[in-house]
């Protein structure tokens, strides 16, 4: 689960990650891009060893979807997190 509370004017973002234990992100940040907003996010705590997701947001259909980089395994997984409220 990835929760973002906030983001600030700059696109840093206040947001966490939770498997299940909440664990902060070393990085997060949204930016726009040729009109869509891009989200990055890095873990370094918890044996996540600088493991990061590359997002974009669907506003259609209401979702941040993309590329999940786990540092460990050094392997790429397409990811999607739905909005849940």
């Amino acid at each position: 689960t990835v929760t973002i509370k906030a983001a600030d004017a700059s696109g840093k973002l206040d947001a966490t990650y939770a498997n299940p234990k909440p664990l902060p992100f070393s990085k997060a940040e949204a930016s726009s891009a040729g009109g869509s907003i891009k989200v990055f996010l890095e873990l370094t705590a918890g044996g996540y060893d600088g493991s990061t997701y590359t997002l974009t947001y669907d506003p259609a259909k209401n979702l941040l979807k993309g590329v999940y980089y786990q540092a460990v395994q050094r392997q790429k997984y397409d990811v999607v997190f739905i909005k849940s409220r």
